[in-house]
């Protein structure tokens, strides 16, 4: 199981451009664990490591609820984790962000731009 976290975990990094040296600083191990880890050569991981990689990678998708199963509310919780991580960074964009998509469906309203 943990090969192929670790396997997943690599691509991951990998297709976001992030170098082993840097990720493993942002989760605060050595590259020499990570590398290990990515490798299923180390089999364990504690809690807050595996918490950080959760929110820098989203390795595990979110749970299922009984309201969520419905494609759109999968959308508007991915959406919704994706815009806290933005408006921590940067809460200007954010606002920004939610604005326009609130006056968009607004407009779209108002205006009856839209299939009943």
């Amino acid at each position: 199981m943990f090969q192929d976290m670790g396997h997943r975990i690599r691509s991951l990094r990998e297709s976001k451009g992030i170098s082993l040296n840097d990720f493993a600083k942002e989760l605060g191990v050595s590259a020499g664990w990570l590398s290990q880890f990515e490798t299923g050569k180390k089999d364990t991981i504690d809690l807050p490591t595996l918490e950080k990689l959760q929110e820098k990678l989203v390795i595990f998708p979110l749970a299922l609820t009984e309201s969520s199963t419905d494609n759109l509310s999968l959308r508007f919780e991915r959406l919704q984790h994706l815009y806290r991580k933005l408006d921590y960074s940067n809460p200007e964009a954010a606002d920004f962000i939610l604005s326009t998509f609130e006056r968009g469906i607004e407009h779209f309203l108002k205006y009856g731009l839209y299939e009943s």
